[in-house]
C-alpha cells in the first residue's frame, strides 16, 4: 500500500508549470485554472452517512458534479451507487484509495467525511495535491494536526470549509447581526447541550476483517490494531484511536454557535467534569460532560453533553443559549428565539428548510447553503463561512474540553497559541502517535 511519504513524492515529482496571463501557474487541470469554466468536480470521500448529506448538496449546484464516490468498504459503495442513481440520477466513478483521487486533475474539490482520525491528514494531502476542500467537523483528532491544518492552508492558498453548517443558517447570520446591534445587551454567557440516548457499543470480539473492507486503509495513519466487531461503521467515535468522542462529534457545532455569537476565540481557562456513568462496554470517553470555558472580559461558555441519558427536564437535542445583559437568545439549526430579561419571547423566526439535528446524516437545507458558500469562495474568492482559520478554533476549544477532562483539573491556557500552561502532562495529550510512514506533515 501507497504509503502517504510515496503519494506526496508521486505528485511532486509528476507537477509541471503552465503559463497563464504572465503567470507561472501548477498544471493542475484546466478546470482548476481560475476563470476557465465555473463548473467544479468533486470527490466526496466517506459515502456511508454524512457523505450522503454532501451529495445532495452538491447536486444542488447546477455546475457541479460529484466525479467520483470513494469509500474503502465494497458493500457501502454497492449500496451507495443504488442510492445515488436513485437520488441525483447518475453513478460517479468508484475508488477505495483516496490516494488515486487526489492524482486525478480533473478533481478540483474533495469532500471528507471520513472517521475522524483521517480529516486532518487527508484534507493536507489533498491540498498538496492541488484541491480545495471541504473537510467534516472535527478539522483533526489532536491540536498538533489542527495547527498543521491552518498552517497547510495559508501555504497552499486552497479554500478549506469546515463541516459546521450551521454557519450558513440565515436564521443564525441574522441572530448574530442582531447580537452584534445590541439585541440582548452586553453578551456574557453561551450555554450550549446535546442530549442523546445511545446504547451500549458492548464488549467488541476480535475477528478476521470482512472480505469487503480495506481494513489497513480504513487505519490509515492511526496505529494498527486488530479489527473488532463493534468498531466499524460507526461506533469508532467512542474510541480514542480514531474518535474525539461527543464534544467533538456533536459538541463543535453548538460550541462553535456560541463562540461565534460572544466574539471570542481561545479561552484562558478550561475546567471538566464528567465520567462514563451507563453501560460497562468499550466506550472510551465520557458519556456525560459538563465543560465550562473562560475568556477575557469575564465571558464564558459551557458544554453540557448527555450521549447516553436524555437531559431532563426535556430539551430539543441540540441548541445554544446566548445570555445578555438585556435578554437572551435560543439559537438552533432550524430557529430562533429572542428573550426578554423576563422570560418572555419578543422574536421568533424558522429557517425556511428544516435540517435534521440528532441523526447521523443530519442533512438538510443548511448543507445546500453551506455547500454553495464554498462552491461561491471558490469561484468568485469570496468569504468562506467556516474558513478552517477561524472554524479550527472550534475544534481546539473542544481539543481542550477532552484534555481537561483527562487531566482532572483546571487548564490554564495561553489564549494565543492554545498551548496548555504550566502542564507537561496534559501537554502530552497534544499530538498522538502515528502509523508509520502516515504522520502529516508540511
Amino acid at each position: 500500500m501507497t504509503t502517504r511519504r510515496d503519494f506526496i513524492k508521486k505528485t511532486t515529482a509528476g507537477t509541471a508549470a503552465v503559463t497563464f496571463g504572465g503567470l507561472v501557474l501548477p498544471n493542475v487541470g484546466y478546470t482548476n485554472i481560475l476563470g476557465a469554466n465555473d463548473h467544479i468536480n468533486c470527490a466526496v470521500i466517506g459515502i456511508r452517512s454524512r457523505g450522503k448529506a454532501h451529495v445532495k448538496a452538491i447536486h444542488a449546484d447546477i455546475n457541479a458534479k460529484v466525479l467520483y464516490s470513494c469509500d474503502v468498504d465494497d458493500n457501502i459503495l454497492e449500496e451507495h451507487n443504488s442510492w445515488c442513481q436513485e437520488n441525483i440520477g447518475y453513478v460517479p466513478k468508484v475508488e477505495k484509495d483516496f490516494q488515486k483521487i487526489l492524482e486525478d486533475k480533473d478533481v478540483d474539490t474533495v469532500f471528507i467525511a471520513t472517521p475522524e482520525h483521517w480529516h486532518a491528514p487527508m484534507a493536507i494531502m489533498a491540498l498538496q495535491a492541488g484541491k480545495h476542500v471541504y473537510v467534516e467537523k472535527p478539522c483533526s483528532h489532536n491540536p498538533y494536526e489542527n495547527d498543521l491544518l491552518v498552517a497547510a492552508q495559508n501555504k497552499y492558498g486552497k479554500k478549506v470549509q469546515m463541516g459546521n453548517q450551521q454557519r450558513s443558517a440565515q436564521t443564525s447570520i441574522r441572530a448574530i447581526e442582531e447580537i452584534k446591534a445590541g439585541i440582548i445587551g452586553e453578551v456574557f454567557k453561551g450555554e450550549a447541550y446535546y442530549s442523546n440516548n445511545r446504547g451500549s457499543i458492548g464488549i467488541g470480539t476480535k475477528m478476521d476483517v470482512p472480505k469487503s473492507l480495506d481494513w489497513d486503509l480504513w487505519q490509515g495513519p492511526a496505529p494498527k490494531t486488530d479489527y473488532k466487531d463493534n468498531i466499524h461503521p460507526y461506533n469508532w467515535h467512542w474510541f480514542r484511536n480514531w474518535g474525539t468522542g461527543e464534544i467533538h462529534n456533536n459538541g463543535t457545532h453548538e460550541i462553535d454557535i456560541c463562540r461565534w455569537a460572544l466574539g471570542v476565540k481561545l479561552p484562558e481557562k478550561v475546567t471538566s467534569f464528567g465520567g462514563k456513568y451507563t453501560y460497562k462496554d468499550d466506550w472510551e470517553f465520557v458519556d456525560n460532560q459538563q465543560v465550562t470555558y473562560q475568556f477575557k472580559d469575564n465571558k464564558f461558555i459551557t458544554w453540557t453533553g448527555h450521549s447516553r441519558g436524555l437531559m431532563k427536564p426535556k430539551r430539543p437535542g441540540r441548541g445554544a443559549t446566548i445570555y445578555g445583559s438585556k435578554g437572551s437568545i435560543e439559537l438552533s439549526r432550524n430557529l430562533y428565539k429572542v428573550f426578554g430579561l423576563d422570560g418572555e419571547p419578543i422574536k421568533v423566526e424558522h429557517e425556511q428548510t428544516k435540517s435534521a439535528t440528532t441523526n447521523t446524516r443530519g442533512e438538510g437545507g443548511l448543507d445546500v447553503n453551506h455547500v454553495g458558500n464554498f462552491f461561491d469562495a471558490i469561484r468568485k474568492d469570496t468569504s468562506l463561512q467556516a474558513d478552517i482559520n477561524d472554524a479550527s478554533i472550534s475544534t481546539m476549544l473542544c481539543h481542550l474540553g477532552n484534555m481537561a477532562q483527562d487531566a482532572g483539573e483546571t487548564l490554564k491556557i495561553d489564549s494565543n497559541t492554545a498551548k496548555i500552561l504550566n502542564n507537561e502532562k496534559a501537554m502530552q495529550n497534544w499530538k498522538r502517535e502515528y502509523q508509520k510512514g502516515w504522520e502529516p506533515k508540511l
